[in-house]
């Protein structure tokens, strides 16, 4: 019987799951641990809701811990005892500490090119800049955020329309298959240090950063790309944005101004260039069409939207 390499696993959401599951079902692969976040409470209920990672793990029958802070003394035993050859880590959401890096090679799979966008937002980070391509890498970890030797890593062309959660998609999928090419050829790969010279850093995405002004076109449809679902888009009242679309990104307007409707839809013009909103939606109120929206606020061409 050929070798299973014996892992330990650590992961949180819906990324860290997937990339479990191609753990799971590759034949030379032994999952025997899982370390997770708590259980929070999600959604205005606040339900008590177990990680994605939690759920798959006991579907599977392996065991799952979920530690407030690794630094505790048992985790450090129950990862020694597991006896891993690989520690795995992808968006876990806490720093390792050196006794536990000590057990074994842990691999963290990030998703972007290393050492650009280090942090907790390396995906968001990559659509708001308007990059022309992202990446996932794996590395070795060392006591740094994110900052140890690269091992692996994959690249991709972002199409100009593509979105945070396609994106994401098509990066959990490259990082599945980066994950079991790293553990199987690993004695082989030569671990590359980072530059530092070139690294970059991002933060973890607050409420506030969906907030628009209407002074360049661009930046707000790579903020409407980096934002899908959460936060969102929104103007300083309040006013969510949907389906939206450059027109143009050049043109010099007097901002928030309606240029003219198209269809359902209402062109506004920006500092620089214009852009094509399909849907509004008022706080507390449903989402409607651009046109509706104007229609009932008595909102013509000329005026300003918000």
């Amino acid at each position: 019987m050929s070798k299973k390499y014996k892992i330990v696993y650590m992961g949180t959401p819906h990324y860290a799951r997937e990339i479990l599951e191609t753990l799971i079902k590759a034949d030379d692969v032994a999952v025997s641990l899982v370390l997770t976040q708590p259980d929070r409470p999600v959604g205005r209920k606040k339900v008590l809701t177990p990680p994605l990672v939690k759920v798959l793990a006991e579907e599977h029958d392996i065991k799952v811990l979920q530690p407030n802070r690794l630094s505790d003394k048992r985790m450090f035993g129950a990862i020694r005892e597991a006896k891993p050859d690989y520690i795995v880590v992808a968006a876990f959401g806490q720093i390792l500490p050196k006794n536990i890096l000590d057990i074994a090679p842990c691999i963290n799979l990030h998703a972007s090119l290393l050492p650009q966008y280090r942090g907790a937002s390396p995906v968001q980070q990559s659509l708001l800049n308007g990059d022309e391509k992202t990446g996932a890498t794996s590395m070795l970890m060392e006591e740094g955020l994110d900052t140890g030797d690269i091992l692996e890593i994959v690249e991709f062309v972002i199409p100009k329309d593509m979105r945070l959660h396609a994106l994401m998609q098509q990066l959990t999928n490259d990082a599945r298959e980066l994950t079991l090419s790293t553990i199987r050829n690993f004695e082989n790969i030569t671990p590359q240090k980072q530059d530092d010279m070139e690294a970059t850093l991002c933060k973890k995405i607050k409420k506030s950063d969906g907030e628009i002004n209407f002074e360049d076109a661009e930046t707000i449809y790579n903020k409407y790309r980096a934002f899908e679902g959460w936060p969102g888009i929104f103007t300083r009242n309040g006013v969510k944005l949907d389906g939206l679309s450059i027109i143009e990104a050049q043109e010099r307007h007097e901002p928030c101004m309606i240029l003219h409707f198209d269809t359902e839809a209402v062109i506004i013009g920006c500092g620089r260039g214009s852009v094509r909103i399909e849907k509004l939606q008022p706080a507390g109120k449903k989402p409607m069409s651009a046109k509706a929206y104007c229609a009932g606020r008595g909102l013509k061409v000329g005026n300003t939207l918000i």
